[in-house]
């Protein structure tokens, strides 16, 4: 399969995280493979080093051309800006500060917003001028804290368009951006990406079109009768929070209930969950057996002005999202003259044939060097898979497409938003629209991600 299945379940234009998670998980998950192999030898070639498994070194390089962009040779301080309670929680915007300092005349600092000032009219952090800044929270929670804190030097840094993401990008930041995108009204958008999105619609008392263009006369009551084949979902959640799943969450009421009393809810076509899910060997640590668990896999595809940075790679239940208990997996690009599928399979079969004891001491590796590598988030140690996710050169080929697809058509939503086509769909503030309107996007430098509920061969369907 030279291309892949499935669809894209939201895009994050704001602050995606992820980009260093995959690092460490490759580096846990090549050490478990070689210690796999030791054990009995899995007749399949991987290549778990390719550089689209590393998407922080894409990321971080295009931090450094924006600083040399606006600084030229001169030293400076890149700032990596997240909230107060996150900063010793959230290892990777650590691990990124800290890789930033490791270049020549590059300072990298982690901070509060309210850590920042204004000194000579510069934003400065402990008197340091700030050159470019990473903000890793979006602009509802930027103006919440100013609010309570008055961030008036990190609206400065955002007005002299110093913050990676740009804050325009916000207006589209917002998953009921899929409605316009499977619209029929709107055909200016890439073919793939239309494709691949999964019909979507605002969540009120309305009439619209459904999945197959027939008519909805009640979006409410028809969401409660079809319920099994939905998902309904916060506009503007993250980590999973709110949302609800036709099937996993059988009482179609209370989900309905929950969007209109909290509002700003879209509710969007389910993806089959065969079409995403794949069989993992996991240890029953009770019973001592080694088997097979059917888990749900997620595929972040993180993208820059020059196109894909790289991947994460995510499996658990429904929601995958790490910050609802969710795990990461690692990644081997397929070399051996072989499908996904039986490639997939070999890795399973082998990995069922070893003897439990052997394999409960790779999981005991795995887990120290997970704590070694201080790999938690907002719950915790994060949980990793024990074998790798598989994919082919031919599939990464048709995912760098699909990136400058997503890319393009963002920039066709931000000029729709600009002229004032998307205001019945865009449902924010005014004083968040401010600060939008501050520094608009227009493809620059940015890092967005799109989730995709993606299937390279491997799936149970």
């Amino acid at each position: 399969m030279k291309d892949f299945l499935g669809y894209h379940s939201e895009w994050n234009l704001g602050s995606p995280g992820g980009w260093d998670y995959q690092r460490i998980t490759q580096i846990i998950g090549k050490a478990v493979w070689l210690k796999l192999n030791e054990i009995s030898s899995i007749a399949v070639d991987i290549d778990l080093d390719h550089p689209l498994l590393f998407p922080v070194d894409g990321f971080v390089d295009m931090l450094l051309d924006v600083h040399r962009t606006r600084e030229g040779s001169n030293p400076g301080l890149v700032a990596v800006v997240a909230e107060e309670e996150t900063l010793e929680s959230v290892t990777e915007n650590r691990n990124l500060a800290e890789r930033l300092g490791t270049t020549d005349g590059i300072t990298g600092a982690l901070m509060a917003p309210q850590e920042m000032e204004l000194k000579n009219g510069r934003v400065c952090y402990h008197g340091q001028p700030i050159s470019v800044i990473f903000m890793d929270f979006n602009t509802d929670v930027l103006l919440n804290l100013h609010r309570k804190h008055d961030l008036t030097p990190l609206l400065q840094a955002v007005r002299e368009r110093r913050v990676i993401n740009p804050r325009g990008t916000e207006p589209i930041n917002v998953k009921s951006m899929f409605e316009v995108i499977t619209d029929p009204r709107h055909n200016g958008f890439d073919a793939d990406i239309v494709r691949r999105t999964p019909w979507t619609r605002q969540f009120y008392a309305r009439r619209t079109n459904g999945p197959k263009g027939e008519p909805i006369g009640d979006l409410i009551e028809w969401t409660r009768s079809h319920w099994d084949d939905l998902v309904l979902k916060p506009e503007r959640g993250y980590s999973g929070m709110g949302v609800r799943v036709g099937q996993v969450n059988s009482d179609g009421d209370e989900a309905v209930n929950l969007a209109l009393k909290e509002g700003n809810y879209i509710v969007q076509e389910k993806i089959p969950l065969p079409l995403w899910g794949e069989d993992i060997p996991t240890l029953d640590l009770e019973k001592g057996l080694v088997s097979l668990e059917r888990c749900q896999t997620d595929f972040r595809c993180l993208m820059g002005p020059n196109g894909l940075f790289g991947f994460l790679s995510r499996f658990g239940g429904v929601p995958t999202n790490v910050g609802s208990g969710g795990g990461v997996q690692p990644m081997g690009v397929l070399r051996s003259d072989m499908s996904v599928k039986e490639a997939v399979d070999r890795m399973n079969e082998a990995i069922l044939a070893m003897p439990y004891s052997d394999l409960f001491e790779v999981l005991e590796m795995q887990k120290k060097m997970a704590l070694d590598h201080e790999f938690t988030y907002l719950l915790g140690p994060i949980k990793i898979a024990l074998r790798p996710r598989v994919i082919t050169p031919e599939q990464l080929d048709a995912l760098k497409s699909y990136c400058t697809a997503m890319w393009s058509d963002c920039l066709t939503l931000e000029k729709m938003w600009l002229s004032g086509e998307l205001d019945d769909i865009v449902n924010i503030e005014e004083e968040e629209l401010q600060i939008a309107r501050l520094q608009p996007w227009a493809g620059t430098p940015a890092i967005l991600a799109s989730d995709g509920l993606f299937n390279f061969g491997a799936s149970t369907e």
